[in-house]
């Protein structure tokens, strides 16, 4: 099948590469000449295990094709994802006018029948409006239905989890659309979840909101643990181990980063006070979140107690492991922080120092951890 991916950040380039990896021509628009050129040859624009040998085995196979052209992309293809970003605006709410355009060009070049897909985390009601917007558009009366299909990929391990997911959620309206999906992602492992465009719209951001909150709650408890004198590991551990709860992301830290949690806790909200409701139980996890990292820098002045002067070595920089991904990362807010109050900071992260120079430009970056931790005074991992 011939498919069109609009995007070619995290989720638009991961979807791109497993789909012509499963066989399926796949093209690919963007609107970073330099990106393209870069992506032709096999180069992602950033990190993520594995990624750069499939775009390379199925360059090779000429299975997958780069360009800044609609034109070019759209018209011989049955389906056609949006995955842009929607970055949050001041007021909380998402930013959706790179959704918005590329409807816009969808309508313009689709021939023939075609399915619309949005991938990218949208509030409810956006794909009413893209569709709105592709109707606008079209030259000529074409038949063509829209969809949601949100993704649940973590960097770091993007491509396991968009093969292997837990779940695959088709929003639809139509059988024809229904069928295409579903045949697209019958290679894919994982329970298919087929329901309303509403619905599969509010499945992801009620399946953050959950993940942060247990974020959320895992440093709380790490906040009392430290009064009481608890260890808040074993106390989590054991919490774990009820299967009504599970472990994974009850872990105390920093706080959640990212380019997902924090942005789509942030647009819930918004949309629960758009529609009346007062979201205070998630209002407090995102006031959780900064708290972790306030607490956590307190928690090295406690130690210290003095900071000017000394050397810090800091392991670690990007949100999580095995990324580059810089936005939303804790150890901006704590780096800062610790400058502020007068030390110096030594930095190592196998993956995010690039990036990370453009948030942090005034601390050293070592080539080893051996280097960013040799003389320090204290070492933060």
């Amino acid at each position: 099948m011939q498919i069109t991916v609009v995007g070619h950040g995290y989720v638009g380039l991961i979807t791109a590469a497993i789909f012509a990896d499963l066989g399926n021509e796949v093209w690919v628009v963007g609107r970073t000449a330099e990106k393209i050129e870069n992506l032709k040859k096999g180069i992602a624009p950033f990190f993520e295990p594995g990624l750069e040998e499939i775009l390379r085995h199925n360059l090779a196979a000429s299975r997958l094709h780069f360009t800044l052209s609609y034109k070019e992309a759209i018209p011989d293809s049955k389906i056609v994802f949006i995955c842009v970003g929607t970055p949050s605006l001041s007021n909380g709410e998402a930013d959706l006018s790179s959704v918005f355009k590329a409807a816009e060009e969808i309508g313009k070049n689709i021939k023939n029948y075609t399915v619309v897909v949005t991938k990218s985390t949208v509030p409810v009601g956006t794909n009413r409006k893209v569709d709105k917007i592709v109707r606008k558009y079209l030259r000529k009366r074409i038949d063509y239905d829209i969809a949601s299909c949100p993704e649940f990929l973590r960097e770091g391990s993007a491509i396991s989890d968009t093969l292997n997911p837990d779940r695959i959620v088709i929003g639809i309206e139509s059988q024809k659309a229904r069928d295409f999906l579903l045949d697209l992602h019958k290679p894919i492992d994982g329970e298919r979840v087929v329901t309303g465009i509403e619905t599969a719209e509010m499945i992801k951001y009620a399946s953050n909101a959950l993940l942060s909150t247990k974020i959320s709650f895992a440093n709380c408890m790490a906040f009392i643990c430290d009064r009481v004198g608890a260890d808040v590991e074993d106390v989590l551990r054991a919490v774990g181990l009820d299967k009504r709860l599970g472990r994974e992301f009850l872990y105390p830290g920093v706080g959640f980063g990212g380019s997902c949690f924090p942005k789509d806790v942030k647009a819930l909200i918004a949309v629960a006070k758009k529609y009346g409701y007062k979201f205070e139980l998630l209002k407090a996890v995102y006031k959780v979140n900064q708290e972790a990292k306030e607490k956590f820098i307190e928690k090295i002045v406690k130690t210290m107690r003095k900071i000017e002067g000394k050397e810090i070595a800091v392991l670690g920089l990007s949100f999580k492991p095995n990324t580059d991904d810089m936005r939303e990362a804790p150890s901006i807010d704590i780096i800062n922080k610790l400058t502020e109050l007068g030390a110096s900071i030594r930095a190592y992260d196998p993956e995010g120092m690039v990036n990370a120079k453009k948030y942090l430009p005034n601390i050293k970056y070592c080539d080893t951890p051996k280097k960013a931790a040799q003389g320090a005074h204290a070492i933060i991992a």
